[in-house]
């Protein structure tokens, strides 16, 4: 088996949903507070059980830190797990502006001086919010013929984002998500595009919960490519499962654009 903690962190809204799988809970550091853990519904680690995971979801604010971990950071033969969780929590009370500079000091306070037997990673984020003028939403009916108005109110927004370079394949995302939604999904469906200085983000939401995958279509199958195209045109993509359905992703870089 093998353990894991998997957080998504949304910057529109500021929420964060986490699961584990026999990991250890992360420690929020919030702007002007003390760390504390967060306490997550436990689960067994990948491999191990059939049982299913349990996520919790939380509000936080700007500036907020969360730091993940493995057992081997603090755990030790010299030291029990809470002493190891309370030195740990010290550690990250003393504030810096670089987390890598934050980094350091915690593995060098946490870690004892004879090194550790087991693996250590420290992985520290800190969260930050986009306003409302770098997100556009819509709400999309079940009607394919609405997918072309839907295709040219996302080139007037990116026009409003001075993006047009990035129209082209942007279209074709949204139209193959918002397709797919429409044919396969569950009303309501909502589109929304995400931009911020790097990066272009397109989500397609449902209330299905049938996640699309990647299939080779034959020679004569009028259909079966529209993921493949946006797989090979993003610099990633993928699905999500949420409390009302899932939701598709897509990333594109803004890099050369700029």
């Amino acid at each position: 088996g093998a353990s894991c903690l998997y957080a998504v962190y949304d910057p529109v809204s500021r929420r964060c949903v986490l699961a584990r799988a026999g990991h250890p809970c992360p420690v929020l550091v919030p702007p002007d507070g003390p760390p504390r853990r967060i306490e997550l519904p436990p689960g067994p680690p990948l491999g191990l059980g059939g049982l299913p995971f349990e996520s919790a979801e939380l509000d936080l604010r700007e500036g907020s830190v969360l730091a993940f971990y493995t057992d081997g950071l603090i755990e030790h033969r010299e030291r029990d797990v809470d002493a190891g969780h309370r030195l740990l929590c010290e550690a990250l009370a003393e504030r810096t502006g670089s987390l890598e500079t934050t980094c350091d000091r915690v593995l060098h306070a946490v870690l004892p001086t004879s090194g550790s037997t087991d693996d250590v990673a420290l992985l520290l984020a800190r969260t930050l919010g986009l306003p409302a003028s770098q997100v556009a939403t819509w709400e999309i009916p079940a009607d394919p013929s609405l997918v072309a108005p839907i295709r040219k109110q996302v080139l007037d927004r990116l026009d409003a984002w001075r993006l047009s370079l990035a129209a082209f394949t942007t279209e074709l995302v949204v139209s193959e998500l918002v397709t797919n939604a429409i044919r396969y999904g569950t009303p309501p469906i909502r589109l929304r595009l995400i931009h911020d200085a790097t990066q272009l983000i397109c989500e397609v939401s449902d209330t299905s919960n049938t996640a699309p995958h990647l299939r080779r279509a034959r020679t004569w199958d009028e259909g079966g490519r529209g993921l493949l195209l946006v797989a090979q045109l993003t610099q990633r993509w993928g699905s999500r499962h949420t409390a009302e359905g899932k939701t598709i992703w897509a990333e594109l870089s803004l890099l050369e654009e700029e």
